[in-house]
C-alpha cells in the first residue's frame, strides 16, 4: 500500500506544474518520434518490398543508362551517357542468339486514352515494347491476346490495356476490337491485362502497351534511351547467360575491352540489396539523431526534477518529520523522473506510427506497426528517466529534515 502510495503522488506532481511537465515530455517525444517515425516508414517499404521492386519477371535483368534505384537524372555522371538505341537493341539481339529472351522496352508519360466521349485522365504510361514485355515485367492477359512478332514487324496500329483504363474507357468490358485514341492516334484494342495493382505511388495498371516499331513512328526515337530486359532460360544457367549478355552488350556498344560500362545492369535482387543498404543507413542516422535528442531531453528531466527538489524542499522535510524513509523520497523522485519519459516515450511512438504510416499509405506500401523499435524505445526512455532522475532524487532523499523544514 505504502508503494502505491508513492506511485499516486508522484503522478499528482506532475499535475501540479503542468506547463512544465508537457515542456519536459516534448522533448523526449520528439526525440522517440524522430526515430520511430523513420523506422515505421523503413519497415512499411521493406515489407512490401516483394510486390513493390518485384516488378521484373523470373530470372529476368534489366540493362539501362541509368541506375534503377536512385533518381539520379541530374548526375552528370550518368546524363553524359550515350542513349541505348534500337540499333544497339537489335545488334545485341543478333549477339546473345536463342540463349534467353530479350524485351526492348521504351516509354512516355502523360498520355491521354480516349473511347466516344470517355476519357481518361491525362497521366497514363505507354510503352512501346515487344511480345515479351509480359514475362519481363510480370504481367498477365486477362482478355483478347498479346503482342506478337508480326505486330512489332509491321508496325501494326494494335495495343493492350491496363486495368485502370478498361474500367474507364469500357466500364461494361468488351474493350477487344474496339479502337481507342491515344494522344490523337488511333490503336485497336487487341487485349487487356489483368490486374496488378499499386506499388510506391505507381498504378501499374494505368499503362498500355504498344509495339516499340509502331512507338518510333508515332513519338520519334530521337533523345529516348532503351530498357533491354533479358529472362534467362532457367535459374541454373542465370548468372552464365548475365554473364555473357553483359559481354554481347558491350560488344553491341562498341565499347573496346579496357573500358567501362557505360550502362546499368540490375535485377530484382540487386534492387533489394540497395535497398537495405540505403535503409541501413537511413536507420543509422535516424538512431543517431534521435540519440542526441533524447540525451538532451534527458539533460531536461535532470534541470527540471532538481528544480521540483529545490521549490519541494519544505514539503520534503514535512513528509521526513512525519516518518518518510529516504528511500520513499528517493523512490517518489524516481517515480515522477520515469513518468515523464514514458509519457514523452507512448506520445513519441503513437505520432511516429502515424506519420510513418501515413507516408506508407501514401505510397501505397503496407502499413506496419515497428513493435521492436517501439519496445526498444519504451525502454531506452525509462532507462533516461532513471538515469538522468537519479542525482535528484538522491539530493531530495538526503535532505536534513530539519534544514528542510526552515527553508523558505
Amino acid at each position: 500500500m505504502l508503494t502505491l502510495e508513492i506511485i499516486q503522488m508522484a503522478w499528482s506532481s506532475l499535475g501540479a506544474n503542468k506547463l512544465r511537465s508537457s515542456l519536459t515530455i516534448s522533448g523526449i517525444t520528439v526525440g522517440i518520434f524522430s526515430v520511430i517515425s523513420v523506422m515505421t516508414t523503413i519497415s512499411a517499404l521493406q515489407s512490401s518490398i516483394e510486390t513493390g521492386l518485384s516488378f521484373l519477371g523470373a530470372n529476368i535483368f534489366q540493362f539501362a543508362k541509368y541506375p534503377g534505384t536512385l533518381h539520379v537524372m541530374w548526375d552528370e555522371r550518368y546524363k553524359n551517357r550515350r542513349n541505348i538505341d534500337y540499333e544497339t537493341y537489335l545488334r545485341f539481339v543478333r549477339l546473345i542468339g536463342d540463349r534467353a529472351l530479350i524485351t526492348p522496352k521504351v516509354f512516355d508519360q502523360n498520355v491521354q486514352a480516349v473511347f466516344e466521349n470517355r476519357k481518361t485522365n491525362p497521366d497514363l504510361e505507354i510503352c512501346g515494347t515487344n511480345q515479351g514485355f509480359l514475362v519481363a515485367n510480370n504481367f498477365a492477359i486477362a482478355n483478347g491476346r498479346n503482342l506478337t512478332p508480326n505486330d512489332v514487324e509491321l508496325a501494326r496500329n494494335v495495343c493492350v490495356i491496363g486495368k485502370a483504363v478498361l474500367d474507364r474507357l469500357f466500364p461494361e468490358g468488351g474493350a477487344v476490337g474496339n479502337t481507342i485514341r491515344l494522344d490523337g492516334r488511333s490503336y485497336v484494342v487487341v487485349g487487356t491485362f489483368a490486374p496488378k495493382g499499386e506499388a510506391f505511388g505507381a498504378n501499374e495498371d494505368n499503362q498500355v502497351i504498344i509495339p516499340i516499331t509502331r512507338f518510333f513512328e508515332n513519338y520519334g526515337s530521337a533523345n529516348r534511351s532503351l530498357y533491354i530486359a533479358v529472362q534467362a532460360q532457367n535459374q541454373l544457367v542465370y548468372e552464365k547467360t548475365m554473364g555473357y549478355a553483359i559481354g554481347a552488350f558491350r560488344k553491341a556498344r562498341e565499347l573496346k575491352p579496357e573500358d567501362s560500362n557505360d550502362f546499368e545492369i540490375y535485377s530484382n535482387d540487386s534492387l533489394a540489396a540497395a535497398f537495405h543498404d540505403i535503409a541501413g543507413m537511413v536507420r543509422i542516422g535516424a538512431f543517431v539523431i534521435s540519440t542526441i535528442a533524447l540525451l538532451a531531453a534527458g539533460v531536461g528531466i535532470m534541470n527540471i526534477m532538481l528544480v521540483s527538489v529545490t521549490e519541494r524542499t519544505k514539503e520534503i522535510g514535512v513528509r521526513k518529520s512525519l516518518g518518510a524513509r529516504q528511500r520513499d523520497i528517493r523512490l517518489q523522485f524516481l517515480l515522477e523522473a520515469l513518468f515523464l519519459s514514458l509519457i514523452g516515450a507512448f506520445s513519441g511512438i503513437i505520432l511516429g506510427v502515424a506519420a510513418g504510416n501515413g507516408f506508407a499509405a501514401y505510397v501505397k506500401a503496407q502499413v506496419v506497426f515497428p513493435w521492436g523499435w517501439s519496445i526498444a524505445g519504451v525502454f531506452v526512455c525509462s532507462a533516461i528517466g532513471l538515469i538522468f532522475g537519479l542525482y535528484p532524487a538522491h539530493k531530495a532523499a538526503s535532505l536534513d529534515p530539519i534544514e528542510a523544514l526552515r527553508y523558505e
